[in-house]
């Protein structure tokens, strides 16, 4: 057993482009940290700021999971085959790059600045026919939702990865997903992990920690995201 690992929002790599901010929980691009790759299947967890009638172009991407929860606004993602899909609060969105995928990820210039948090993972087998989907939660307070997953069969979406993304939020708290390794990243408010306290942008590493609980750190709640690998239980 290991103490969690704490890494502070404001020790993020920050890249900035016009009309957009991104946080950086691992290395990206130009800002390579050796010690920094990976967590578990967990290759880059970006906390992205857009501004209306910005966003990300057309780009590629090619055997990655990759998951994405708006906070707030309104996401565009269209596709090289011209297949639109909008993500709004409270939506998850998996994208399986397979064997390859051109896409765009926009702010239209009439919806709000936006926030969201878009994850990668390793899949478990590369190659396989490109393909996303889309589901809304409506995650109870103080318990966790299996947004998307390869193991959990209740999750709102499947991913082709031996990994669990959940949400809770918070107005008292609520304990971790029993797993060998958990990310857990604080969207909003305040939490105590032990000893800790994390806010806004905060993460934390845990390795073989067992079912440890969270709590709200002050009066206002919080939301939380865990990325769970190597899971054990029967938690659906």
């Amino acid at each position: 057993m290991s103490s969690p690992v704490i890494r502070r929002a404001g020790d993020r790599y920050r890249s900035d482009a016009e009309g957009r901010s991104t946080y950086h929980s691992f290395s990206f691009g130009p800002s390579y940290d050796p010690a920094n790759i990976s967590f578990g299947g967990l290759v880059a967890h970006n906390d992205e700021r857009i501004e209306p009638g910005h966003g990300y172009p057309d780009h590629p991407h090619r055997d990655l999971e990759i998951v994405t929860w708006v906070l707030s606004g309104a996401l565009t993602h269209r596709d090289a085959s011209g297949a639109t899909q909008v993500i709004t609060p409270g939506q998850v969105q998996r994208m399986s790059a397979g064997t390859g995928i051109v896409h765009s990820e926009t702010v239209e210039p009439d919806a709000g600045a936006t926030r969201f948090i878009q994850t990668w993972v390793r899949p478990s087998n590369a190659g396989g026919v490109p393909s996303y989907s889309a589901a809304t939660a409506r995650p109870k307070t103080d318990e966790l939702t299996a947004l998307a997953s390869g193991v959990r069969p209740h999750a709102l979406v499947r991913i082709g990865a031996a990994a669990s993304l959940y949400v809770a939020r918070l107005e008292q708290g609520v304990t971790l997903p029993d797993a060998q390794l958990l990310h857990v990243f604080v969207a909003s408010g305040s939490i105590k992990l032990g000893d800790d306290v994390l806010d806004d942008g905060d993460a934390a590493r845990l390795t073989d920690l067992g079912s440890m609980p969270i709590a709200v750190s002050g009066d206002a709640p919080a939301e939380v995201l865990v990325w769970a690998f190597r899971e054990s239980g029967r938690r659906g």
